[in-house]
């Protein structure tokens, strides 16, 4: 191979080099982040058994006791973080707020536009984590529920799906794409096991229902 040559297909490979960590570098956030995976169904099967099972109890709840959509990096909160993580293509303004892109909820199945149109949902709402046990923790510990994005616990769902579900368990409310169930069951054993946190006896009877289907 001439000197020649070979200088010229160094520089074919470090201009092809260049290219790619460019695009790299513009690749949409949202292509690289993703809702944390709930554990396997089996996982989730071993950590109920494990979960007290005990009457809940709402006494002196108030979502105030949560603080949440907290500042988690620049001028972005909670709720824009998932907005982006959650979202294709998304475009944020200089304040972090989403001003486009496209989110489809998995709760429903439907794809939105707007981000005024979704929810960010706490999967164990924060009443029904107040109500096994919550209520014992520190504001700090509070805190880091309301705005865990580590576990499967926020996401960006259709806005009236969300409010219908309310502060409800998966005895009462499980979403309307029945091909999420299982997904969303796992996840929600996994928060409730992570945390601590305390089933009732009908909510541990749909779990176990769902998940010995899964």
């Amino acid at each position: 191979m001439s000197k020649v040559y070979a200088r010229r297909r160094l520089s074919v490979l470090a201009a092809a080099t260049g290219l790619i960590a460019l695009a790299g570098l513009f690749q949409s956030p949202a292509a690289s982040a993703a809702l944390p995976t709930p554990v396997s169904a089996a996982t989730a099967r071993g950590y109920l058994a494990s979960l007290t099972v005990a009457t809940e109890n709402r006494t002196g709840y108030d979502r105030s006791l949560f603080p949440h959509w907290i500042t988690i990096s620049g001028s972005c909160d909670t709720r824009e973080t998932v907005l982006k993580r959650d979202g294709s293509n998304v475009v944020t303004s200089s304040t972090c707020a989403a001003t486009s892109g496209t989110w489809k909820s998995v709760y429903d199945g439907a794809t939105w536009t707007a981000s005024s149109d979704l929810d960010i949902d706490h999967l164990v709402p924060l009443a029904e984590a107040w109500d096994s046990g919550a209520s014992k923790w520190t504001t700090s510990r509070r805190q880091s529920f309301a705005n865990d994005l580590t576990r499967p616990q926020l996401i960006a769902v259709t806005d009236n799906v969300n409010q219908s579900k309310g502060d409800q368990d998966p005895a009462e409310w499980m979403p309307p794409l029945s091909s999420y169930a299982c997904t969303y069951v796992r996840a929600w054993v996994q928060v409730k096991y992570y945390y601590g946190l305390s089933v009732d006896s009908a909510e541990k009877s749909r779990l176990t229902s769902v998940l010995n289907g899964c």
